[in-house]
């Protein structure tokens, strides 16, 4: 891995745990069709539950200037060990201002498309074990999924958060 991706993640990882300031404005972070924040959509859970499930397309506004990355920590709320800072995966797209469209990238995968890349994978072990994303897992315990979006400059600050933006219940 480049030294300058290694850099980059190990300055997100100690903002994340140190805290950092806040863009004023705040994130604005919409989830599209066909998830709605209230129940993870038909086939979007993982293969282990027969479905093929992909992050979800989301669109990220209000983004500060500077940033360069949209970062994703995707989190199982019902389940300790994944409930946060990217229990199920973190990923990283490219910024595009003034709007940045997140595109899905599939579930249990190492190789994002677009320009996106895994900043760590999914905290799970044996055939929950994931390289990148990790889609709902539950079984359909009505488990509550989030996720925590970032805004990050180049040297890895954020400069802006939303946090717990709801994906449904699975």
């Amino acid at each position: 891995m480049p030294r300058r991706m290694i850099l980059f993640l190990a300055m997100v990882v100690a903002l994340l745990v140190l805290g950092v300031p806040l863009f004023a404005g705040g994130l604005k972070v919409e989830l599209m069709e066909p998830w709605n924040g209230r129940r993870i959509p038909e086939g979007q859970q993982c293969r282990l539950f027969g479905g093929d499930g992909w992050t979800p397309p989301m669109q990220v506004g209000n983004i500060p200037p500077g940033t360069v990355w949209i970062v994703a920590h995707f989190n199982n709320k019902s389940y300790k060990p994944l409930s946060r800072e990217g229990g199920l995966g973190q990923i990283a797209w490219p910024a595009k201002w003034p709007v940045t469209y997140l595109y899905p990238i599939p579930g249990m995968a190492g190789l994002p498309k677009w320009g996106a890349f895994v900043v760590r994978p999914a905290r799970t072990l044996e055939g929950y074990a994931s390289p990148g994303y990790l889609p709902p897992c539950s079984g359909g315990q009505r488990h509550k999924y989030s996720v925590d979006i970032m805004a990050v400059d180049e040297n890895g600050e954020v400069l802006a958060r939303r946090r717990n933006v709801k994906l449904g219940k699975y």
